[in-house]
């Protein structure tokens, strides 16, 4: 018997975790692949004519028990691996892509979806179920449905490469990352260094039974270090690891693996009749074409560069003043934090102890309670893949509606960064909701004896942003699981992630949280006015770095001839050089740790951080003109974030604000 494959005896359905054992992935996967197309068969073999129900509902609601584990098994490789889960990785991805390949390659089964589609006009289908027809047909298509045998081998096979090369890019970027710690005896090293983040370092050092202090490169230690460290050729150093992770020509380097990666999407865009991978990939989203995102990203960047060249010029003023002729991008956050203190009087370690994780997190929830009626109860009788995670039972007056994993803190399995993922999908079948369980992951401090776990503003402003994902996912409320929660064009994902994030910056949300965790002082009303004014600042050399990563991605995947005569590094500093503002090492590069692009699902789609920023600031402009907390507004938000996928999104938007976005939205919330 085994546990992923029978029905989960665990409140709510939700993931075994204490009873899976490593072994029990591999055969579980082969079980509900075959499962999944006895199911197929079913569909297609089926002797009635074929309908809306029959086929397209039918492939609809297939193969759940296989996406449930394959959900269990990709975020816990994310966010709890092993050597023996990574091996696992390895064998499961080509079985899957091959499945995946093998459905959207069946002609018969296109058949039946063609006749469904072709006749769509005899069927009363209400507007979810068009857009499932739509969504089927064009991902039949576009998977190479249309194409001859032989076409068909070439793209089932190019498929399976790149689910293998990019599991091994982003293994590569978890080692080469982990590989990497200073070890610190002199504690003068260590000038500048606020004490709460010596004492995390003191306890790495502990953990690897050293005496003295450990810096890695996972961000809760190394962002500090760049800011706060006085002693410049160890933030050098550290920067120089920093910028060779999978760039040092060694066993996890990454170099050759992106042109890889890059020649195989190519060839993929060209079987299906698309001049680029970017052109295939923007058929799909808000943006429609590489040429509308170029013009977008440069755009923004004619109005900003004047904005981020005025920042540095402050910061090089500020190192001149410390015999520094020349600024480099290693001394960027620790004069950036000096200034930021200079003009605000604010920094991190001051404003921490304001914003112990458990009141952050009780604010977070606070708000969803107060906009869309939501409560959280944790759950003990749930189960976890870690003692660090906890679990929420998710109510709307007094109704499940979810399950809320949280896990906040490094460990040597957990890839950097922080993300939103879903363990079960929401859809309605049989006259039930299948309610959806999803999960927050950040890279938090730990606490330690001594202290809570402290946030920065920026930790604060990330788990705002996660969880803003997880309430598009708790509040889906869709007939069918692919349309259901995040599962909307790639460019509007980040609307709610980014939005809720605006509520930070506001003062009389503020006040009800950000309270000294020995004292139980309020921040001070000066305080909250600086981070109000501090939010724009080096919003100029912010969104440069972001139109870098977007033009990057952008040209990557419009130019992948180009890198025939070309190393990976002359490629990425060709095309931000317009972005650069500091010069640049020809030690580093950024692209060979570039997971989002390479690894996770942003190939094509960086712009669309910057994209939905416009959307946001647009959205909360909406709210500051009537209310941050305006009950009816709040009303039609939760509508749109309910939606999921069901319609289009410049439609679910209009519907919601009453107009398209306007790009002035966010030129005036970045540089008034």
């Amino acid at each position: 018997m085994n546990i992923l494959t029978e029905h989960f005896n665990t409140p709510y359905h939700s993931a075994p975790f204490n009873a899976i054992k490593n072994e029990d992935y591999l055969p579980a996967f082969k079980e509900l692949i075959q499962k999944s197309e006895e199911e197929i068969s079913a569909i297609v073999n089926n002797p009635e004519e074929p309908t809306f129900t029959n086929v397209i509902e039918a492939l609809a609601y297939s193969g759940e028990q296989l996406d449930v584990v394959s959900n269990i098994f990709f975020n816990l490789n994310s966010a709890e691996t092993s050597d023996e889960l990574q091996q696992i990785a390895q064998e499961v991805s080509p079985i899957l892509t091959e499945y995946s390949s093998k459905i959207s390659q069946n002609e018969a089964l296109f058949n039946k979806i063609k006749k469904v589609y072709d006749e769509k006009e005899k069927y009363n289908l209400n507007e979810e179920q068009q857009m499932l027809l739509n969504e089927t047909y064009k991902g039949f298509v576009r998977s190479g449905a249309l194409l001859n045998e032989e076409n068909k081998e070439k793209l089932k096979k190019i498929s399976m490469d790149l689910s293998l090369k990019s599991l091994q890019f982003g293994q590569n970027v978890l080692a080469s990352t982990n590989n990497y710690f200073k070890h610190i005896t002199n504690k003068e090293d260590l000038a500048g260094i606020p004490d709460a983040i010596l004492e995390q370092y003191a306890e790495e050092a502990k953990e690897r039974n050293l005496e003295g202090w450990v810096v890695t490169l996972q961000y809760p230690s190394y962002i500090p270090f760049m800011t706060y460290a006085e002693n410049r050729e160890l933030r050098k150093e550290i920067a120089l690891a920093n910028g060779k992770k999978s760039f040092d020509g060694g066993e996890f380097d990454n170099q050759n693996l992106i042109k890889e990666l890059l020649s195989l999407k190519q060839q993929k865009a060209e079987l299906l009749g698309y001049s680029n991978y970017a052109e295939y990939v923007l058929e799909e989203r808000m943006a429609k074409s590489p040429s509308k995102v170029i013009d977008f990203l440069n755009e923004l960047l004619v109005k900003a560069k004047p904005y981020a060249d005025k920042e540095i010029e402050e910061l090089k003023s500020l190192a001149k003043a410390d015999g520094i002729d020349e600024i480099q991008s290693y001394d960027h956050a620790f004069y950036a934090e000096k200034l930021r203190k200079a003009k605000f009087d604010l920094n991190d370690e001051e404003l921490k102890p304001y914003f112990p994780l458990n009141q952050v997190q009780d604010a977070v929830f606070g708000l969803a309670h107060q906009l869309f009626g939501l409560d959280f109860e944790e759950r003990n009788d749930i189960p976890k893949y870690h003692e660090d995670v906890k679990v929420y039972e998710v109510k709307e007056n007094g109704d499940y509606k979810s399950l809320l994993y949280v896990d906040y803190f490094p460990r040597k399995g957990k890839r950097a960064g922080a993300w939103m993922t879903s363990y079960k999908n929401q859809y309605k079948k049989d006259g039930e909701n299948s309610r959806p369980h999803i999960s927050i992951v950040c890279n938090f401090s730990k606490p330690t004896k001594d202290t809570p776990s402290l946030l920065t503003f920026q930790e604060v402003t990330t788990l705002f942003h996660e969880f803003g994902h997880a309430l598009h996912g708790m509040l889906a409320n869709t007939q069918y699981p692919t349309l259901s929660g995040t599962s909307v064009k790639w460019d509007f994902v980040e609307l709610p992630s980014q939005f809720l994030e605006n509520f930070c910056y506001e003062p009389e949300f503020l006040k009800t949280f950000a309270k000294h965790y020995k004292t139980g002082e309020t921040l001070p009303d000066e305080k909250i006015e600086k981070i109000e004014h501090s939010k724009n600042f080096m919003e100029g050399y912010q969104t440069l770095r972001q139109l870098g990563f977007g033009l990057l991605d952008m040209n990557y995947h419009t130019k992948v001839a180009e890198l025939e005569n070309k190393t990976v590094k002359q490629f990425e500093d060709e095309y931000t050089k317009a972005t650069q503002l500091y010069p640049t090492n020809p030690e580093t590069a950024m692209s060979p740790s570039f997971s989002h692009i390479f690894q996770g699902g942003y190939s094509a789609g960086y712009y669309s951080y910057k994209w939905a920023e416009v959307l946001d600031a647009d959205a909360f402009q909406y709210f500051k003109e009537n209310g941050i907390f305006n009950p009816e507004i709040a009303a039609k938000y939760k509508v749109l974030l309910s939606s999921g996928g069901t319609k289009d999104p410049m439609e679910l938007y209009k519907s919601f604000r009453g107009s398209e976005p306007k790009v002035e939205s966010l030129l005036k919330r970045a540089f008034g």
